[in-house]
């Protein structure tokens, strides 16, 4: 059975540091074009409604900045990748900014909330921060704290608003009540940027971190194996694919938190074809190319479109 793909464009920044990523989109779009490539008239896509003016108002809120709007944009991610679940689409998310992963999954979650949702997490960063322990109160750190359902009240260094409890509380129940993952079916590749914070929470939920050494030592397709095997017991998987995940030293600086020792492309191909062929993934993203940032023209963004090109001939492949 063909399984009909729909993009899902989400040009929105306002979870970043750093601005551009909104621009990130419009530069993988470039990229194909410059390579000769039809691919973006290939597929139907979706352009999710942004809330990118919001940088320009006054932040009243060091940590959690524009939580508010970051709700609001989550939320319509989650109802552009739940009513197109429904459709018998096959989601493939392009993001700005790595916040949007939340509303990704709790749009997963709203249509299957009584599936077993595995999370494939390609990020040089663990994005476990909360708004008690965030150091700068960036919501692109935050989106699987929200999607376990975890504070780390454990570790908190931040005493937030009451306003800002109430969002956060909201952030967390986004499309279904509760957690949405469960900390045993979330696996990372390539984490290797954490705080003290994250590092506490990664050891305490016992979540595994497939580190960019130990996959080359052991061999790829080997701890590829061993983390579907891991997720077994899913019903389905969620790829998010963060580029700095990649070494900027040999791709690019384009992103907003570059960090070298990463993966190449053809290994960060490799993982996601792999649990591809699996057949239990439901929905790809792609976040956090941006193009201001890139001191090699539009490389990251040229680097993302492969990637992209790659896994989805992939994920159209005929289900035997």
């Amino acid at each position: 059975m063909e399984r009909f793909i729909k993009l899902i464009k989400n040009r929105s920044d306002i979870g970043a540091g750093t601005r551009g990523s909104d621009m990130g989109i419009d530069a993988i779009e470039i990229a194909a074009i410059n390579q000769n490539s039809d691919y973006f008239n290939q597929f139907e896509f979706e352009d999710v409604k942004t809330h990118n003016e919001s940088v320009y108002n006054k932040n009243r809120n060091t940590f959690a900045k524009r939580i508010e709007h970051v709700l609001e944009q989550c939320t319509r991610v989650s109802y552009a990748v739940k009513h197109n679940l429904q459709a018998n689409y096959f989601p493939i998310v392009l993001s700005g900014d790595h916040s949007s992963a939340l509303g990704t999954i709790s749009g997963i979650k709203a249509v299957y909330p009584s599936k077993t949702l595995g999370v494939v997490w390609i990020d040089a960063h663990a994005d476990l921060h909360s708004p008690y322990t965030s150091p700068s109160g960036n919501i692109h750190g935050m989106p699987l704290a929200a999607a376990l359902a975890e504070d780390n009240l454990d570790c908190k260094i931040n005493d937030i608003t009451p306003e800002t409890v109430q969002n956060w509380e909201e952030m967390k129940n986004i499309g279904c009540p509760g957690a949405k993952i469960r900390p045993e079916n979330l696996i990372y590749f390539g984490v290797r940027d954490t705080e003290e914070a994250e590092d506490s929470q990664i050891e305490k939920l016992g979540i595994r971190n497939y580190r960019v050494d130990e996959v080359r030592y052991r061999g790829l397709q080997t701890c590829v194996s061993e983390a579907l095997a891991k997720l077994a017991n899913c019903d389905m998987i969620y790829i998010s694919f963060d580029v700095d995940s990649m070494d900027c030293d040999m791709i690019s600086y384009g992103t907003g938190t570059p960090v070298p020792k990463g993966f190449d492309q053809d290994e960060v191909i490799d993982i996601i074809n792999q649990i591809i062929k699996s057949r239990k993934v439901v929905c790809f993203e792609v976040v956090e190319v941006n193009p201001l940032l890139d001191t090699k023209g539009n490389k990251m963004a040229e680097t993302a479109f492969e990637v992209l090109e790659q896994i989805t001939s992939t994920i159209i492949l005929p289900i035997e």
